[in-house]
């Protein structure tokens, strides 16, 4: 759409995700610039958006100390999912930023190398022997056990973050261009060109769209909770006492 032909092409995918990036600066900079010790309207939104990943994801799950270590990360994956999943529903938008894998990706990685340094980190070698040698298990067990936990935890763990991400906001995108092409067709096309009774399905399909609007929005909230949550999950099973 934008520079073709150029090493910096934008396609309209590019553009919305550019567009996210800039709304959650500014977003966050005006949000954040003038804090007051009573909040007025606008300070308490970005409180309570900024609260509940703080509190409810990162400090629940890692702990004060360590929520305060990895929060910078797991709050910017949360924010960036969020943004970039609700443009799925945004009229003129009409496509997340997260169902095309790149982002799902970036993502996914990020997290895996965090929990990687985060165990090495605290635990040195030892990490690598608990993950892939759990105690308490007899020996002869660990030839089947230990190529599990290793595919198990790094081969699996990466892709089923992107995969988990990725195919819940494509599949959201699909149902909701079928429903609106359906409902096109069934009306415009149908009844009001045609006359055509049948074209009063259409009535039917966009019930289904706005059906699947609502769902979709809640898909976007959910699964920025989901790879949040679960990415601090893995950094606090690579911080356990037993690695």
């Amino acid at each position: 759409m934008l520079f073709a032909g150029t090493p910096f092409a934008l396609n309209r995918i590019e553009l919305i995700r550019l567009l996210v990036l800039v709304l959650l600066l500014v977003f966050l900079l005006v949000g954040t610039r003038r804090l007051k010790l009573i909040p007025g309207r606008g300070q308490v939104v970005v409180e309570f958006l900024l609260g509940f990943p703080r509190n409810s994801i990162i400090i629940d799950t890692l702990g004060e100390k360590d929520g305060r270590r990895f929060m910078p990360i797991l709050m910017t994956v949360f924010f960036v999912t969020l943004g970039m999943n609700l443009t799925g529903i945004v009229p003129g938008l009409q496509i997340a930023g997260t169902s095309v894998i790149g982002i799902p990706l970036i993502e996914a990685v990020i997290l895996y190398v965090v929990f990687i340094y985060a165990g090495l980190k605290k635990n040195g070698a030892g990490f690598l022997k608990a993950s892939l040698f759990p105690p308490g298990v007899p020996w002869p067990l660990y030839i089947l056990l230990t190529p599990v936990e290793f595919v198990s935890t790094f081969i699996v763990r990466p892709i089923s973050l992107t995969l988990r991400l990725l195919m819940n906001l494509v599949a959201g995108h699909m149902l909701l261009a079928l429903c609106w092409a359906a409902t096109q067709f069934f009306l415009v096309t149908l009844l009001f060109t045609q006359g055509q009774p049948l074209g009063l399905l259409g009535l039917g399909t966009f019930a289904f769209g706005v059906v699947f609007f609502g769902l979709e929005l809640f898909v976007a909230l959910l699964q920025a909770y989901v790879i949040t949550i679960l990415g601090a999950i893995y950094i606090q099973l690579s911080l356990a006492d037993e690695h």
